[in-house]
């Protein structure tokens, strides 16, 4: 179990609130540009052709930003994009409505262990951006990335941009990765709070 020092307080958002999600929407675009560019750097590591027929996990994908370029970078994916908020999914589901066949939304709290089977499987990548520190607690953070790959294929990957910095540093969540299942950690790009991680499956994995 985590000590007292290893939780940290639940965020205040309230990601049930249409009207809040709205606001919180309206204040992330302007990061867009920005934030697209680290998403395309780090789907760009992804052990994958363009062409390839990936099933993809996203992870905390909000309102689809993510499965947005995923989309876009591989034409023949197929994204399971799941989150914990129903009014960031309905956005979502209306951003890419253009690519209704290629998506698949699941609602889940990735503080419930039943999460993992909501999303299915297996996959060839998982992705995930700026959510799973949202946790906040060192267990359930560690629950998170197993469950992670516990969906992947054998040889599947796991990219991850997040603030790794508010929960315990990036060096420490890099071991927390590679003792939830997974080899051939790196830190693919670093600026001051956020970072990219590319983790592996093991082929042999069962």
């Amino acid at each position: 179990m985590a000590s007292a020092a290893d939780r940290i307080p639940v965020d205040h958002h309230d990601w049930h609130s249409p009207d809040y999600v709205e606001e919180w929407i309206a204040r992330d675009v302007t990061r867009d540009a920005e934030r697209r560019l680290r998403l395309r750097e780090m789907l760009a590591a992804a052990p994958a052709a363009k062409n390839d027929p990936l099933a993809v996990l996203d992870v905390g994908g909000g309102y689809g930003v993510v499965t947005e370029e995923v989309l876009d970078m591989f034409p023949r994916a197929v994204v399971t994009l799941q989150d914990y908020s129903q009014p960031m999914l309905d956005r979502a589901r209306a951003r890419l409505a253009g690519a209704a066949g290629r998506v698949r939304y699941v609602l889940g709290n990735l503080r419930d262990p039943a999460w993992v089977a909501a999303v299915g499987g297996p996959f060839d990548l998982a992705v995930s951006a700026i959510a799973i520190h949202n946790l906040r607690d060192s267990d359930q953070i560690a629950a998170c990335y197993r469950g992670i790959a516990s969906v992947l294929k054998p040889g599947g990957a796991f990219l991850d941009y997040d603030l790794f910095e508010l929960i315990g540093g990036l060096a420490i969540q890099m071991r927390v990765i590679e003792r939830a299942g997974f080899t051939d950690v790196a830190c693919l790009w670093r600026q001051e709070r956020v970072a990219i991680i590319r983790a592996l499956r093991p082929a042999g994995a069962g």
